[in-house]
């Protein structure tokens, strides 16, 4: 059975607080009433039938590293108990921890990455738990068999080195098509930040680039994975700057998605 955490941290973030508050926003979708619980290949999701909700983490030390080490242990803990995780961020700075922890159970994780920007900074803010550097540390500790970046659109210099330097696979936004699918591996983590979509479909994120996907474009990519996907996570959704849960409806649509593609 998938199990589900919620991280309920924002302190990596580096514009604006928020997603801290995200983990209810989403679970109230699944109550809201104006949706129902099927993902669109017809089978339900559903609370004690086919994931089981773990309830949010709580931080009584904020100081970045502990944190990092507190959601690692979680996750090692939830992990030796299941195959099959979903994680509700919070920043993406909770990646780190989450994603390293699933990389001691699957010593050839490879991982695919959509987002609107690279979160590949060797040093941002002087904050080495930046939720800018998730991807960086990971690729530093030679911790994947492959990362797989898609929707970006922020690129600059250093990132782009930093790319090259640790042979990640890019398909940026301008580039986007679908082709890349066939060449994922399994076993594949999703780490989906919100923000890989237009604005305009998820007004709801602290970051907001135009340019990104439609939200049609983002479920038929999920949809298309052939590979196994054993865990995820979904992140950066601002329920400070949402409209009318407008993006939260969207992260628990997505949260239906990505589960139907972990339930056998």
């Amino acid at each position: 059975m998938i199990k589900l955490i919620g991280i309920p941290f924002d302190g990596n973030s580096s514009h604006l607080r928020g997603p801290a508050l995200a983990p209810p926003k989403i679970r109230l979708m699944d109550i809201d009433g104006s949706a129902n619980r099927f993902c669109e290949h017809g089978l339900e999701i559903v609370e004690g039938e086919n994931y089981m909700d773990l309830g949010d983490m709580t931080f009584a030390n904020t100081n970045p590293e502990m944190v990092y080490k507190q959601i690692k242990e979680t996750v090692q803990n939830a992990l030796s108990t299941t195959d099959n995780l979903i994680c509700f961020g919070g920043d993406h700075s909770i990646s780190f921890p989450v994603i390293e922890a699933h990389t001691e159970s699957y010593k050839n994780l490879n991982v695919l990455h959509l987002d609107a920007h690279a979160d590949l900074y060797e040093n941002f803010e002087n904050n080495p738990f930046s939720h800018a550097s998730p991807f960086a540390r990971l690729m530093e500790k030679g911790a994947l068999n492959s990362l797989t970046q898609v929707g970006i659109r922020t690129l600059n210099t250093h990132q782009t080195e930093q790319a090259k330097k640790y042979n990640v696979k890019l398909i940026e936004m301008k580039d986007f098509n679908l082709d890349f699918i066939k060449n994922l591996e399994g076993p594949l983590y999703i780490s989906l930040d919100l923000d890989v979509l237009d604005p305009a479909f998820a007004p709801g994120i602290s970051h907001h680039e135009p340019g990104g996907m439609s939200t049609r474009e983002l479920i038929s990519l999920i949809q298309q994975i052939q590979v196994p996907v054993i865990g995820a996570d979904i992140v950066e959704l601002n329920p400070n700057r949402d409209l009318n849960n407008m993006t939260a409806m969207v992260a628990y649509k997505l949260f239906k998605e990505i589960a139907s593609k972990m339930i056998p």
